[in-house]
């Protein structure tokens, strides 16, 4: 038994989450299956990375599996096309089941095969790590990197079934921790003050974190509870743009077209997606201060939050490569030829409708002309 649920609809593609402790075994995966979809699906494969092959192989010893190199440096088609042969070697039709295992790479390149594999599979996400939890295992978004550019392929292809197996998280290295804590921190900016304040009294970095101790807050285990405030948000949102057409989805990229900028310049791979936003949502507040949109007390504790947890906050960042510029015109949330920018807000965030100046950008990433 799952010990908190959330269900959304995706315009049409509905989405059960399932809160748990640990990795769920393949008996009870293909149960939820059938009571949700009306029939068991009679094949499946597992796809995993090196680091996740053992949190797989606890869900299913014996079933075929597709192992993948690790790290977003192998996000990529030939990834994909490791998973497409991995399913029809061994048989997989329509009617089969795809299960990723792992985190946000692994979700991104799953989902994506699922979605073109015989014109689409169905898919569930056991998400690994905290960054899949909160933001990649959800919401439907796959896609790889392509032609140096952050997932510039992809598709729309909602998950049937996610489980958020919060156990898992106690052996993460803290990278990784880093990096799925920032688009917590991002979530929490878009929610609200008690999901903000939340974060605020979580002590220590990704060390203390894993003390079970640690994780005690005042309703329970504090960290749980962030994993779930994310989940939640994040359904409501999408659920009301699903295929991001212009509304409020687009909230959910506060800080994220400086960050795949910073990461494709900087060379995929070299710095984790999490640190990344962290940066960009910092540049994000110094973009609102700048057009006066964000309250200079807000701005400042963002910061000091992104700062306490150990980020890069400072411009230009130390691996910002001279391709950032160009990459950030290139971004597949621009429209029209122009940037789509989100900064702070009071109580929340807002979508700049006008795309700001350029040389005021690059004041803000501290690149010259």
């Amino acid at each position: 038994m799952s010990r908190r649920s959330l269900a959304f609809n995706f315009g049409g593609f509905p989405q059960d989450i399932r809160i748990r402790g640990p990795v769920p075994p393949l008996a009870l995966i293909l149960e939820e299956f059938e009571a949700l979809s009306g029939d068991r699906p009679p094949t499946f494969l597992l796809i995993c990375d090196e680091h996740t092959l053992p949190l797989a192989r606890t869900l299913s010893p014996l079933g075929p599996c597709c192992v993948l190199a690790s790290g977003e440096a192998n996000k990529n088609w030939a990834a994909v096309e490791r998973i497409i042969a991995a399913a029809a070697e061994a048989g997989l039709g329509r009617d089969s089941l795809f299960i990723a295992c792992g985190g946000g790479v692994v979700s991104d390149l799953a989902g994506f095969a699922a979605s073109v594999y015989m014109r689409g599979v169905r898919l569930c996400n056991v998400s690994t790590s905290l960054l899949g939890m909160v933001d990649a295992a959800l919401g439907g978004k796959t896609g790889f990197d392509l032609l140096g550019l952050k997932n510039l392929a992809g598709t729309f292809y909602p998950a049937r079934l996610v489980y958020l197996p919060v156990e898992s998280l106690r052996t993460l290295p803290p990278a990784e921790w880093k990096s799925g804590f920032a688009e917590l921190i991002k979530t929490a900016v878009l929610d609200g003050e008690d999901f903000f304040r939340l974060l605020e009294t979580i002590p220590g970095g990704p060390e203390a974190l894993q003390d079970p101790e640690a994780l005690e807050g005042p309703e329970g285990p504090a960290l749980e509870e962030a994993v779930y405030r994310a989940a939640a948000y994040k359904g409501r949102i999408v659920e009301e743009d699903p295929r991001e057409t212009g509304g409020r989805r687009a909230l959910l990229n506060l800080g994220h077209s400086f960050a795949h900028a910073l990461e494709s310049s900087a060379g995929l791979g070299r710095i984790s997606h999490g640190e990344a936003v962290a940066w960009g949502l910092a540049r994000s507040c110094e973009l609102g201060l700048a057009l006066g949109i964000t309250g200079a007390e807000r701005a400042g504790r963002i910061t000091a939050l992104l700062k306490a947890r150990g980020y890069e906050t400072a411009a230009p960042h130390p691996l910002m490569g001279p391709s950032f510029m160009e990459a950030l015109k290139k971004d597949k949330k621009n429209r029209g030829g122009r940037g789509v920018f989100i900064v702070p807000a009071a109580g929340g965030a807002e979508i700049l409708r006008e795309a700001p100046a350029e040389e005021l950008l690059r004041q803000i990433v501290k690149v010259k002309s």
